[in-house]
C-alpha cells in the first residue's frame, strides 16, 4: 500500500494524466530520432545535430516521468500499442522534407506542453508538489523548443 499523503483516487487520476505525458513524450522521441536519422537537404548537419540534442533530451524525461507514475503506485505504460492509445501525437507516413519535419516537431512539442497543462490542476489538487515540479519543468523544456522551431520557420 503506498501511503504518501495522496489518496488513491488521486494517486490514480495523476498516474492517467501522467500516462498520457509520457506517451506524448515517447512519441515525440521517436519521431525526433527517425527525423535525425533520415533529414536531408541543406540543412541537413544543423537539423541532424538539433534533432540529436532534441531526442536525448525527451529520451531522458521518458524515464523521470515513468518513474514518478510507478511512485504514485502505478505501472508505466510501456508498449507501442499503449502508447498509440495514449497519445495526441500521431506518426508519419513516410519521410517528410525537412521544412515538414521541422513544423510536426513544432506542434508535437506544443502538443506536449498542452497535455502537460490538463494534468497540471489534477497534481494541484492533490497537493503532488514532485508532479507539479516535473510537470513545470517539461512544459519550460517544450515551450523553449517550440519557440526555437518556430523562429527556424520564421515566426
Amino acid at each position: 500500500m503506498v501511503n504518501i499523503g495522496i489518496p488513491e483516487a488521486g494517486r490514480a487520476s495523476i498516474a492517467q494524466g501522467l500516462s498520457r505525458v509520457l506517451a506524448d513524450t515517447y512519441t515525440l522521441y521517436l519521431k525526433t530520432h527517425n527525423y535525425h536519422w533520415n533529414v536531408t537537404g541543406p540543412q541537413f548537419n544543423d537539423l541532424h545535430a538539433m534533432f540529436m540534442v532534441q531526442y536525448t533530451e525527451l529520451w531522458t524525461s521518458v524515464d523521470l516521468i515513468a518513474e514518478r507514475i510507478r511512485a504514485l503506485g502505478h505501472f508505466a505504460p510501456g508498449s507501442y500499442g499503449a502508447f498509440g492509445k495514449l497519445s495526441s501525437i500521431r506518426e508519419d507516413d513516410g519521410v517528410p522534407a525537412a521544412g515538414t519535419m521541422i513544423e510536426n516537431l513544432l506542434q508535437g512539442h506544443e502538443a506536449v506542453a498542452r497535455t502537460c497543462r490538463e494534468v497540471f490542476p489534477v497534481a494541484e489538487k492533490a497537493s503532488d508538489q514532485p508532479t507539479l515540479d516535473l510537470l513545470t519543468q517539461r512544459i519550460q523544456v517544450h515551450e523553449k523548443t517550440a519557440w526555437m522551431l518556430r523562429s527556424l520557420l520564421g515566426r
